[in-house]
């Protein structure tokens, strides 16, 4: 594709994200911030086809909500598509400039060798404390969730950003409120972005219900997000337009 792209607002595109980081020229994005599918929700490959509703929806009464495509790939095809589009995202990303990727533990070995076959500096992981779990009697509760992190290339010492925690605490979103099975809190998603250097351009290349976007609308920073489902997609945008900033918007068939 070859499709002109407006990078001064907040911005959701509904495409594949693998063939629209494809239209983005090198060099633009200030950072990468995303929660993509983890293709992880089970113990084996026969659960992981599992609807992800069945997968993450922890009772009958939680918000219905539709499924979205791309978690139900075994190891190594997720670990090869995970490489695949983190190669295009580092190319159209600034020199220094970060990546924050989410991931459970079952695929965060997967998830940090695939960095760096991409060719991102793996600069290490921090933990989302989600406060609670399913429980599980007789075993630790698995109330975490991680986020590698890394640069492309060389991160100067006094880039202008502050000193930032390893470790949020937050729950998620209760059921009835999410608009996405798997949405990220927007408290933690407002502080991860401030490690982009003010005046960079965020880049989400699974956008989901938006909220990397919304942050960085509330925070002051440009940002495009990249969603595979018409229904998510369309979602995010009456979201960012229900905040109080102005949000624009463009769909790209991919």
């Amino acid at each position: 594709m070859n499709i002109d792209h407006d990078f001064t607002g907040t911005t959701i595109l509904h495409g594949d994200t693998l063939q629209v980081l494809k239209t983005f020229p090198d060099a633009l994005f200030g950072g990468v911030i995303t929660d993509p599918p983890y293709a992880s929700g089970a113990a084996d490959q026969n659960n992981r086809q599992k609807s992800t509703a069945q997968k993450y929806s922890s009772s009958k009464s939680d918000n219905p909500l539709p499924d979205f495509e791309g978690d139900a790939k075994d190891q190594r095809s997720w670990t090869h598509w995970m490489t695949e589009w983190l190669i295009e995202a580092r190319r159209c990303s600034k020199p220094g400039a970060p990546i924050c990727v989410f991931i459970d533990w079952r695929q965060l070995p997967s998830l940090t060798d695939a960095l760096q076959w991409a060719g991102w500096i793996w600069r290490g992981v921090l933990v989302w404390d989600k406060t609670n779990s399913r429980p599980q009697r007789g075993r630790f509760r698995q109330q975490a969730e991680f986020i590698v992190w890394g640069s492309n290339g060389p991160m100067p010492a006094d880039r202008d950003a502050p000193v930032l925690t390893g470790v949020f605490r937050q729950a998620m979103p209760a059921a009835p409120k999410r608009i996405h099975q798997t949405e990220k809190p927007l408290e933690v998603m407002r502080e991860l972005i401030r490690i982009v250097e003010p005046g960079g351009i965020i880049c989400d290349p699974f956008a989901g219900a938006g909220t990397t976007v919304l942050a960085a609308k509330l925070e002051g920073y440009a940002a495009v997000g990249v969603e595979l489902s018409a229904y998510y997609a369309q979602a995010a945008r009456k979201r960012l337009e229900a905040s109080p900033l102005t949000a624009d918007c463009l769909e790209v068939a991919a």
